[in-house]
């Protein structure tokens, strides 16, 4: 990275706080292996009782997962996601659920909060995504969807509804990337724009229908063709 070197007392928690910006910034992403123990202990300057204190606080939390004879890696990038990963499991109808919940009220209070700058950036988004779904580019797809989702919560203007929601970004990544899998005849459609406009032309009640379609398309689609 390098990490920083920890100061005085408290190194427990100063690893610990290192480490979860590590994860929350990027550095490191989730699903990868962070650091060796024995490359921590050097770039922390800390002993290796400390290093295995904060990782057992971290995977604890839900943000590390220790994998005997492997390694450990990132599981997710807040304590929420992590808590939710949990809860869900690998369980799309659960995700698919919560995500109907969170974003079907966000698409609600959107469709009257928001502002014309974060309309132009929604629409942005939609371009992106399309462009990506037109030319194959299925990460960049991904990304410029969950990123789609969660300004329409942003754009609510609820702090607590946006804070919910951001801890599901990985869940929600996971949840479009297997909801394409399983595209096929019959499979949920993609497109958004009826979301867009509602936004945009202030109306609450279609904001709603558009959100929350989509996901019940989904969760009625996954009914009919388990795995």
């Amino acid at each position: 990275m390098p990490l920083a070197t920890t100061r005085r007392a408290g190194l427990v928690d100063q690893v610990i706080d290192q480490m979860r910006s590590a994860i929350t910034t990027g550095e490191w992403r989730v699903g990868e292996r962070i650091p060796t123990e024995p490359e921590l202990v050097t770039a922390l300057g800390v002993g290796r009782n400390t290093v295995r204190e904060a990782v057992r606080a971290l995977a604890h939390a839900g943000l590390l997962e220790v994998r005997q004879g492997d390694g450990t890696f990132v599981r997710a990038t807040s304590e929420l996601s992590g808590a939710v990963r949990r809860l869900c499991g690998p369980e799309l109808r659960d995700v698919l659920e919560v995500r109907r919940a969170l974003e079907a009220d966000g698409a609600r209070l959107a469709a009257t909060n928001r502002t014309e700058a974060q309309l132009e950036q929604l629409a942005r988004l939609l371009e992106t995504r399309d462009e990506a779904a037109s030319s194959g580019q299925w990460a960049k797809f991904v990304q410029a969807d969950a990123d789609f989702h969660h300004l329409v919560v942003v754009a609510s203007h609820n702090k607590l509804l946006a804070e919910l929601h951001a801890g599901l970004t990985e869940v929600i990544k996971a949840s479009i990337e297997a909801i394409d899998e399983t595209a096929q005849p019959g499979a949920p459609k993609l497109d958004h724009h009826g979301l867009l406009y509602a936004i945009r032309d202030r109306d609450p009640e279609r904001a709603v229908r558009e959100a929350g379609g989509f996901l019940a398309e989904a969760l009625t689609y996954l009914a009919e063709n388990p795995a």
